[in-house]
């Protein structure tokens, strides 16, 4: 899944990519394709990991629309990457109801962990963490999901965290 696109060479897209992109526009009005922008960019991410600027502007071609239209959408929402990121994704719920009870000393945790900063990849490329707005868990904080399955964590501890990141691993092979 996880592939690193040079942010210098254009994109160009598998058949099998394209046809995914059909069927999405095929589900809007004649003319009205941008509206197929955000399930089009989770297509590309699914496929390279991540959203690079070639493949915003691969996207904008396919779409008949600006490149510029392509990028405010890609970096508003934070579930596009930017960047290549790990297998993993912890993504460490950091509003008030996790914060309250313990985010930060989870996320400065995982970072110990992992030996990386929050946006960065492990060096075996399994591993990224950040910190997100809310995950809608507020009762059962802290919490973190993990991508790009988006599997919730819930009522975590140091502890946790650590058997998590040993499974996933383990998961991975390594």
């Amino acid at each position: 899944m996880l592939s690193v696109q040079n942010t210098d060479t254009p994109v160009t897209f598998s058949p099998e990519l394209k046809a995914k992109f059909a069927d999405v526009v095929s589900r809007y009005p004649a003319g009205k394709q941008k509206s197929a922008l955000l399930p089009v960019l989770h297509l590309v991410q699914a496929e390279y990991g991540w959203v690079s600027a070639p493949a915003m502007d691969a996207v904008a071609e396919y779409l008949s629309i600006q490149s510029i239209e392509v990028y405010e959408v890609a970096s508003f929402y934070t579930m596009y990457f930017l960047k290549p990121q790990g297998k993993y994704m912890l993504e460490v719920c950091r509003t008030g109801p996790c914060e309250i009870v313990g985010a930060t000393p989870i996320m400065e945790h995982i970072e110990q962990q992992l030996g990386v900063k929050e946006g960065d990849v492990t060096e075996d490329g399994l591993f990224s963490w950040r910190g997100v707005e809310c995950l809608a868990a507020c009762g059962f904080g802290p919490v973190l999901q993990i991508g790009p399955e988006y599997t919730f964590y819930e009522n975590l501890t140091k502890e946790s965290v650590d058997t998590l990141i040993s499974d996933l691993r383990r998961k991975a092979g390594n």
